[in-house]
């Protein structure tokens, strides 16, 4: 394989796991949960690069900079006011949403120029602006839908119930609103994050893997925690009517055995003369 390919593949894995491609899918995913946001959204991202990569995007990206940070912070209030609301997670359907995540991956494109990109732009200097284009495009294709698409189940599984899907969803919730106020107001307010993109969008891939792994973990669902409840009545109930039993015929360890049907008879009947004393 060409190192130029093999060189823009890894830049664009390393792209896919900045913060501000984390911070919009995931905010995307709990507004309009579709396990191909990521994907889509990789491919608006890679067709801003690719034309930025063949000098023909320089004119969109500098009229368009300016709606990337603002789009985070849009997505940022959205999920903000969810939280706050404790809005449940919607349920995914099986219709593919494209333009919602195609356009969020131009606008980002647009306004995050971040160092992974500036070093493919450097690359297509030196060789096939296509070639560079395409291998970076599917490293952010592979990485970005991965995310999508888990970021996709686990509202799925918060959607029916699984406890702990729906603790991870609120966390992820308020990780989104965090990092997108943060990131877009950083970039409205000119402050360079290019030095700790790199760490910081790698620690934010670990936590938000690990929550998803988490929450792909047998725990109890609200189905779960009924029929546990039920079997806690029918238990108690049982035991209830076991001492009810055993204060007609007396206490022996088998009631059946010891106790004919005259016993019973007769239990009642007392049981019947006690009451009546009360009233």
């Amino acid at each position: 394989m060409d190192a130029l390919a093999v060189m823009g593949l890894a830049l664009g894995m390393r792209h896919g796991t900045d913060p501000d491609h984390l911070a919009a899918i995931d905010g995307l995913t709990r507004i309009r949960p579709r396990t191909t946001n990521g994907i889509y959204f990789a491919l608006g991202h890679a067709l801003v690069v690719m034309l930025l990569a063949m000098g023909l995007g320089h004119f969109l990206a500098s009229r368009l900079a300016f709606a990337g940070p603002w789009s985070l912070i849009v997505i940022g209030l959205v999920n903000l006011w969810r939280l706050l609301r404790g809005a449940a997670a919607p349920r995914i359907t099986s219709r593919p949403i494209v333009v919602q995540p195609v356009l969020l991956g131009m606008l980002l494109a647009a306004g995050f120029e971040t160092a992974s990109q500036l070093s493919a732009l450097i690359l297509a200097g030196q060789g096939s602006a296509w070639l560079l284009g395409v291998a970076f495009s599917l490293g952010m294709v592979l990485v970005d839908g991965l995310d999508g698409y888990l970021a996709g189940s686990t509202q799925r599984l918060a959607a029916i119930g699984q406890t702990r899907a729906k603790a991870a969803s609120r966390a992820l919730g308020i990780i989104v609103v965090i990092f997108a106020f943060g990131l877009g107001g950083a970039e409205l307010f000119g402050i360079e994050l290019t030095s700790v993109a790199l760490p910081l969008g790698l620690s934010l891939f670990v936590i938000v893997l690990g929550l998803r792994i988490w929450a792909r973990t047998k725990g109890p669902t609200a189905r779960d925690t009924e029929i546990s409840c039920v079997e806690t009545m029918q238990g108690e109930l049982a035991d209830y009517m076991n001492q009810e039993q055993r204060a007609l015929v007396g206490d022996c360890p088998g009631i059946v055995e010891c106790a004919g049907p005259l016993d019973v008879i007769f239990g009642v009947l007392t049981q019947f003369v006690r009451s009546a004393r009360l009233f």
